[in-house]
């Protein structure tokens, strides 16, 4: 069987400068600005060790996003600790907390954020006492 591992998540924007700095604000994203093969500008993103590509979209040529829960990739998951502080820093920052922290199981507590595009972002504390 071939062997596979993970390589990246693409993103759609109609302003993808904006969405990178999002990122780069509210979870400490790293920027990565080059140039592709065609000569356009590209926008990438290493977040927390995941590998974001944000690719510019036409708002007029893309349906709208979606609301969760749906079929297909529904969100991204971030692991942090502890969960309350970085929710509560991510208020600070201006993001909008869609579910704030709960304990889901003994030890896991959860949260989410809706990112630009509406890009639904869960905030995961697996040592949570």
């Amino acid at each position: 069987m071939s062997a596979f591992k993970y390589d990246h998540v693409h993103l759609r924007s109609p302003d993808p400068e904006e969405t990178a700095r999002y990122y780069e604000k509210m979870f400490g994203a790293e920027i990565i600005r080059s140039v592709q093969s065609d000569g356009r500008d590209r926008i990438d993103l290493n977040l927390g060790g995941l590998t974001v590509f944000i690719a510019k979209a036409d708002p007029d040529k893309v349906g709208a996003p979606p609301e969760p829960p749906f079929q297909g990739l529904e969100h991204l998951g971030l692991a942090v600790h502890p969960i309350d502080e970085a929710v509560a820093e991510l208020k600070k920052k201006g993001a909008e907390v869609t579910r704030e922290p709960t304990t889901i199981r003994r030890g896991v507590r959860i949260a989410f954020i809706r990112g630009p595009q509406n890009v639904h972002i869960e905030l995961l504390d697996r040592q949570a006492g």
